[in-house]
């Protein structure tokens, strides 16, 4: 009697082979966390085979493992380069830093005055802006100066021969061609600070690159360029071959050797400025308090300058005379007023409102008609 296709013994035997098949197809898959059986219930076998593929592909992203996949290679240990190279003490942070530069280091040497004493500090001395311990010098609260006595006769032949022949009117031409338009790649600006100490780093590294190197003055140390030029070249050693308004070009020398620069330490931070003596006295020298405020007085109803290198012509026929310094600020104001002081010569009397009283001070009266003689004289010409 032939077996119909809905008898139970063949629904048996062909769930499982079924299941066999399954198996068989699932025989790559090793799972070393679980081990499992298949075990048909004749009565339910479909609820055993369920049973068993939601046990088999789990969720956990660790256990798949397919088929005909990379086997990664493990990584190579990396070698420390660190441990290879000797210790080099020049860079050794924990040693300070020994610099033989024949002056003492400021936070700007242009713009400050080493005649004229501080007053006062607004923080410890103690606290070096080169950071504690990083420097063979002591701070003072202005200055780092240099622990040996300076030679200077072994430094000026040593900047000779290091500046060597001087440049031929072809080669001055070439550097100034590259570095006098904007554009330049090695150009440096200069602010209100002025000649600054971590700008000598500034212009070694430039050096080290190119012969020369582009510096653009900006704010009030334009004032005084003769002195920014004077401090240049005797801080860096090099030598000004281009001078056209703020901008100069700064050459560093035919026999400049790279590796063999100073030793220049940076300034971790800006120094808080010392305080100074008044700039402006209740009664200028030489005057009674009446004399001094009628000065004043006269100052600020006179017509105003609106140039800076009008100053010394003014005083030629004026005793007192106005500054306009609009759009300056009253620090800038207030430096402006030392330059002046300094180079008219003058004495100020008053700022205020951004505008600045000076006065030529006491001249004698040969004097006096030798300036009034002079000023019609180029006046008529």
């Amino acid at each position: 009697m032939p077996i119909s296709s809905t008898h139970p013994v063949r629904v048996s035997i062909q769930t499982e082979l079924n299941s066999a098949a399954l198996l068989k197809q699932l025989s790559w898959r090793h799972s070393p966390h679980k081990t499992l059986t298949l075990t048909l219930d004749p009565i339910k076998p479909f609820l055993s085979i369920s049973r068993l593929l939601t046990q088999t592909l789990s969720d956990d992203p660790y256990e798949y493992d397919p088929p005909f996949s990379p086997v990664s290679k493990p990584p190579k240990p990396k070698k420390n380069l660190t441990q290879s190279k000797a210790p080099d003490p020049k860079n050794d942070p924990s040693r300070p830093l020994k610099s033989d530069l024949p002056f003492d280091f400021s936070y700007s040497y242009s713009e400050t005055n080493p005649a004229v004493e501080p007053i006062a500090y607004p923080e410890s001395p103690t606290f070096s802006p080169f950071g504690p311990g990083r420097l063979d010098r002591k701070w003072t609260g202005t200055v780092a100066p240099a622990q040996q006595e300076v030679d200077l006769d072994r430094v000026a032949e040593e900047r000779k021969r290091v500046l060597g022949d001087p440049l031929t009117e072809e080669e001055a031409a070439e550097l100034v061609g590259g570095c006098r338009h904007s554009d330049c790649s090695r150009k440096i600006s200069m602010g209100k600070g002025g000649v600054a100490h971590n700008m000598l780093d500034d212009i070694h590294n430039h050096w080290k690159r190119a012969e020369a190197v582009r510096i653009k003055c900006l704010g009030v140390p334009t004032i005084d360029m003769d002195n920014v030029c004077f401090h240049l070249e005797d801080k860096c050693g090099g030598k000004i071959i281009y001078r056209h308004i703020n901008v100069l070009i700064l050459y560093r020398g035919r026999n400049y050797d790279s590796k063999n620069r100073p030793v220049i330490p940076v300034m971790l931070c800006k120094p808080y400025p010392p305080i100074y003596p008044k700039l402006v006295k209740n009664v200028a020298d030489g005057l009674t308090f009446e004399e001094t405020k009628e000065l004043r007085n006269r100052g600020l109803n006179c017509p105003p300058l609106m140039k800076l290198m009008n100053v010394r012509e003014a005083f030629n026929t004026e005793e007192v005379v106005r500054q306009d310094c609009t759009h300056v600020g009253t620090s800038d104001c207030k430096r402006i007023g030392v330059k002046l002081r300094d180079l008219a010569p003058c004495i100020p009397l008053l700022f205020k409102d951004e505008q600045i009283i000076l006065w030529r001070g006491k001249r004698d009266q040969e004097q006096d008609s030798k300036c009034t003689d002079r000023y019609e004289k180029s006046t008529v010409a």
